[in-house]
């Protein structure tokens, strides 16, 4: 549904996005991760056609997006970082205008407004001037003026930040009831949790280049050392020995507490605990730590997600 093809974008001598390409498939998540100024938004303006590219293609169905009038252009529907909504009329009024600017009049836009206002859980306040909104209802009629069009392609720019944890939740449960309708989303976060839990498949974009994707288990089996094994001994031991187990990538001892990198626990811990069983090392406690989405982002690009 969605190609986007050696995009590349810069400012002067500053190169904002280098080359970056992906696809997503009907009803499909894709997450755009990065750290700050990795330059996801400069990528989403060009996908919905903001931002002209310097070189490079956006294709919705096999079309190319390209023009300030192409009609494909209707086929998108862009959720901003900022609000783009008028504090001092009500919620319907918001709507209508954004529905006028798509073209959307009379008992259509009526139908239609109601939809998507029922769809965010916004319909009993459809009369309320947004002025006195929380930030999380603005953020849900946000995403609602975006899909007064129907468009099958959804881009959220980091659509819940600053947002209550119940409003988060409710835009995740907007968001899952898309996917289920067929609608391809395009996701930029700065959360975690928010791309683990709604991302199909993940892209990692740092220094305007794309450095990883795929899915998050493809992910996970891409770094060295995906599970962590720790085990508080009863006295200390020589780590070295522990390091040349089958399967360790990694192993460190902080006073009586071993901690051991493995890349398949299944196989690695086993060898591991025959290891402390044969040399007489007793241990009274161990946990594992499953890998995160953000030991991935640091063992890809050295950075965090929030970092600048």
């Amino acid at each position: 549904m969605l190609r986007v093809n050696g995009l590349k974008k810069a400012y002067g001598n500053l190169v904002a996005v280098a080359g970056v390409s992906f696809d997503v498939e009907k009803g499909e998540t894709v997450g755009l991760l990065g750290p700050n100024g990795a330059g996801k938004t400069t990528t989403v303006s060009m996908i919905a056609g903001l931002i002209a590219p310097d070189a490079g293609e956006v294709l919705i169905d096999g079309i190319p997006v390209s023009g300030d009038t192409n009609p494909v252009k209707r086929r998108i529907g862009l959720v901003p970082q900022d609000l783009a909504l008028y504090d001092e009329l009500p919620a319907q009024a918001n709507l209508e205008l954004f529905g006028a600017l798509y073209g959307i009049s009379g008992a259509h836009a009526a139908r239609v407004i109601d939809e998507a206002l029922a769809l965010v859980g916004l319909k009993d306040r459809a009369k309320d001037r947004v002025g006195t909104f929380s930030g999380g209802m603005k953020r849900r009629l946000n995403l609602a003026a975006a899909l007064l069009h129907d468009p099958d392609v959804l881009l959220l720019d980091e659509p819940t930040v600053g947002v209550d944890p119940q409003s988060r939740n409710a835009i995740f449960d907007n968001l899952e009831t898309l996917k289920k309708r067929g609608k391809t989303l395009v996701y930029t976060t700065h959360y975690m949790e928010e791309a683990e839990r709604l991302c199909d498949r993940l892209v990692i974009v740092d220094h305007g280049q794309v450095i990883a994707n795929d899915t998050l288990a493809g992910l996970y089996r891409s770094i060295p050392a995906a599970n962590k094994l720790v085990i508080d001994l009863v006295a200390g031991l020589d780590v070295a020995g522990v390091r040349s187990v089958a399967g360790v990538q990694s192993a460190e001892l902080n006073g009586q507490q071993l901690s051991v990198w493995l890349k398949d626990l299944s196989e690695g811990a086993a060898g591991v605990l025959a290891w402390l069983s044969e040399g007489g090392h007793r241990f009274h406690h161990l946990a594992t730590e499953a890998p995160t989405l953000e030991t991935v982002f640091l063992t890809m690009t050295g950075r965090s997600l929030r970092d600048s």
